[in-house]
């Protein structure tokens, strides 16, 4: 399994609420939700989109180049049920956000 890396600051996603960040060559896009942080495998699996780029709207981010609609707590997708985003692991430990890869 795994180890949680920690990728950034609960202070800095809070003042956005999504963004992008780079763990190696992967990226990882990072939602907040009220007082719950959920990770998704940053590129969108239909053209590689970048997700936390992508429009936030009601628990789903749009990606930015077709507009398929991802589940930010389940990386479920609403346009094609059988090519969902990765979702993946995250935990918020003395206010730095962790992610598990």
């Amino acid at each position: 399994m795994s180890e949680f890396v920690t990728v950034t600051k609960l202070a800095e996603l809070s003042k956005c609420g999504h963004m992008t960040v780079r763990v190696g060559s992967r990226e990882v896009a990072l939602f907040k939700l009220g007082d719950t942080v959920f990770a998704l495998d940053g590129r969108c699996p239909h053209r590689g989109g970048s997700l936390g780029e992508g429009i936030v709207e009601s628990g789903s981010v749009f990606c930015p180049l077709h507009g398929w609609q991802f589940d930010v707590k389940t990386g479920a997708c609403f346009n094609n049920p059988e090519r969902p985003a990765t979702y993946l692991p995250v935990r918020v430990v003395d206010g730095e956000v962790q992610v598990q890869l």
